[in-house]
């Protein structure tokens, strides 16, 4: 492991064009449950499923209910940025990182510092009143009962892409832009399951590949480095070196 650490390092420290793309597996470490995993919310009993409650038609028919698991767990306004969070920050800061691509929604990058960030699935401290537009912040959300409502009386929708609906337009080309143009794509903390969000990578024509995630995706025999490991953990032994 420890070869593979300072190879990530070389590779790293050699380029000053880095993309990385990063799941639920970047913010676990700070407290956001994934998904997936064994503890993840799809694991969890509810009366329906999340895949179910996480719709667009759910949304529509039952806001009560949507709201109520929304806030009870896709809000977490007390999390910090972990050290994934800090060195990816650190690496724009120095110039060698071009771009954040993230399936996250927890706006975690941005609390660390970094400002070119690509949220695929919307952001939790973006909300919009669906009558007038009008902005609110995480703590509206948080702090309403039932379903939010603007001072309009129009119903307050979190900016997040839920089952059944398209991802916005322009992040998808910026992000592809990015990868596309990227000397060294990094993929940290995620399972690469979820599309079409996943199949941006094929867009990346370089070859440093680097895939670090706690466990095996279906790109692993692709990339030109593997490592098995939580993203931070790994990014704190690259500060220590």
């Amino acid at each position: 492991m420890d070869d593979k650490i300072q190879q990530l390092k070389e590779l790293i420290d050699a380029s000053d064009n880095i993309v990385f793309f990063g799941g639920a597996g970047v913010s676990t470490e700070s407290g956001v449950p994934d998904f997936r995993s064994v503890d993840g919310l799809y694991h969890m009993d509810y009366k329906y499923p999340p895949e179910t409650i996480l719709s667009h038609t759910f949304y529509q028919r039952n806001k009560e209910e949507f709201f109520r698991f929304y806030r009870d767990k896709m809000l977490f306004p007390d999390v910090k940025p972990n050290d994934a969070h800090k060195v990816l920050a650190k690496l724009e800061q120095m110039g060698k990182l071009k771009a954040i691509i993230t399936q996250n929604i927890d706006g975690l990058h941005q609390a660390a510092g970094s400002k070119t960030v690509y949220e695929l699935h919307g952001s939790v401290h973006r909300n919009y009143c669906e009558v007038c537009g009008t902005f609110y912040g995480l703590e509206r959300i948080y702090q309403s009962k039932g379903v939010p409502k603007c001072d309009c009386g129009g119903t307050i929708k979190p900016d997040v892409v839920l089952y059944e609906e398209g991802l916005d337009q322009m992040t998808i080309q910026r992000s592809v832009e990015a990868i596309s143009r990227a000397d060294v794509l990094i993929i940290g903390g995620t399972s690469l399951a979820v599309y079409p969000a996943a199949g941006l990578i094929d867009y990346y024509r370089g070859n440093k590949l680097i895939l670090i995630n706690k466990t095996e995706t279906p790109r692993d025999e692709k990339a030109d480095l593997v490592i098995h490991d939580a993203i931070g953990k790994v990014f704190r032994q690259i500060l220590a070196l």
